[in-house]
């Protein structure tokens, strides 16, 4: 089992900044797969990004692309979500996942386990 715990969300305006953290306890955290989904209002869940357990290599949707960055500190087993230039459109609950054993890193619905979520408000 993994335990996953959200923080960081909160109300910011256009143009601005926060960070997401994913706080990850459980099963080791350095062979996973940690990725981030939103779901936004009257939307579908989206795979926002992700940071493969091995290698290094990042994903991202092309609409955060440019804009956002993942990253962990495995000896803090943290995942860290940076959003800037945030848009209204990203106003949404952001999820934390760990995926393991599988390779499709940017499709939300093979991620074994996902924290609660922390809403994102976006004002315009």
């Amino acid at each position: 089992q993994v335990q996953l715990v959200e923080s960081g969300g909160g109300l910011v305006q256009a143009g601005g900044s926060l960070r997401l953290s994913c706080a990850a306890s459980g099963r080791t955290f350095s062979s996973a797969t940690m990725g981030w989904s939103r779901h936004a209002p009257g939307k579908d869940r989206e795979f926002v990004a992700a940071d493969r357990w091995i290698g290094s290599y990042t994903y991202y949707a092309d609409s955060v692309k440019g804009r956002f960055t993942i990253s962990r500190d495995t000896a803090k087993n943290t995942v860290y979500l940076q959003m800037s230039s945030l848009k209204p459109e990203g106003t949404a609950v952001y999820y934390c996942g760990a995926m393991y054993g599988s390779n499709w890193y940017m499709d939300f619905r093979k991620y074994n386990y996902w924290g609660q979520g922390t809403q994102v408000t976006v004002s315009s």
